[in-house]
């Protein structure tokens, strides 16, 4: 059975796609997740939404419990995780509301739990990571997106910083020399940790601000951030309905 896990970034975890909603409350060898798992269908298929943040926002980047997030999916069933992040645009090409549907990460974080793998005493595990965003879950983000009309690239690679704190002009500009097209502060130890239970993930993220690196341009605040989301915010619901929709066809 197809169970689409879905993970909202920052205002972006709206449970009022879901019909029949119902919470599930969830705990982990890894501690308890974000929030509690709301779950539901939306056109059949059943969905598990996930607040990264708590309902509340309550966590920062650094604080959530990522391990929890994703065991927590995968013992509810989840088959494919899709995920929402608000990100900083490092291409000038890529302008605020703009989706980018991401295909590679550079991890900049330190102080982060990325692997189920606390030791090798119950045997060695190494998980691939070099593609580590789902192709046919991207192509179905993708199309989805174009669909609907959306101004979205096909492919970014995200640096994920460690936060809360945004970036300083110089390190904006390595990350664009690095070669990196977007910049947020929650994508790859997710990522990582998906790829290492078994379940294929993608996600999309949405352009909120220039970072710092532009300088013709205020540096980045969190108002603005929140500006950009509120706009979008629809665009971000249908793009998932419609998403989820042919992930059951892909099965």
């Amino acid at each position: 059975m197809i169970r689409v896990g879905i993970i909202g970034g920052s205002g972006l975890d709206d449970t009022d796609i879901l019909e029949k909603c119902k919470k599930i409350e969830a705990d982990t060898p890894y501690g308890p997740p974000s929030s509690d798992i709301m779950t539901g269908l939306i056109n059949d298929t059943q969905v598990l939404i996930l607040a990264r943040h708590g309902r509340k926002h309550q966590y920062s980047p650094t604080q959530v419990n990522n391990r929890a997030n994703i065991y927590a999916l995968k013992q509810a069933g989840a088959t494919h995780i899709l995920a929402t992040t608000a990100c900083g645009s490092l291409r000038q090409e890529i302008d605020r509301g703009h989706f980018v549907i991401l295909d590679q990460f550079i991890d900049f974080t330190r102080f982060r739990k990325n692997t189920f793998t606390d030791s090798f005493e119950q045997g060695v595990v190494h998980t691939a990571m070099a593609h580590p965003f789902d192709e046919s879950l991207r192509n179905v983000l993708y199309r989805s997106a174009t669909e609907l009309g959306l101004k979205v690239h096909g492919k970014g690679c995200v640096v994920t910083i460690e936060g809360p704190r945004f970036s300083t002009v110089a390190e904006s500009n390595m990350f664009r020399l690095w070669g990196a097209d977007v910049i947020n502060m929650s994508t790859a130890p997710e990522a990582m940790l998906a790829n290492e239970a078994g379940i294929p993930y993608a996600a999309v993220a949405m352009a909120t601000d220039y970072d710092c690196w532009k300088q013709d341009e205020a540096p980045v605040t969190w108002d603005e951030i929140l500006s950009v989301f509120n706009k979008n915010a629809d665009s971000v619901k249908q793009l998932f309905i419609k998403t989820v929709s042919k992930i059951t066809t892909m099965a």
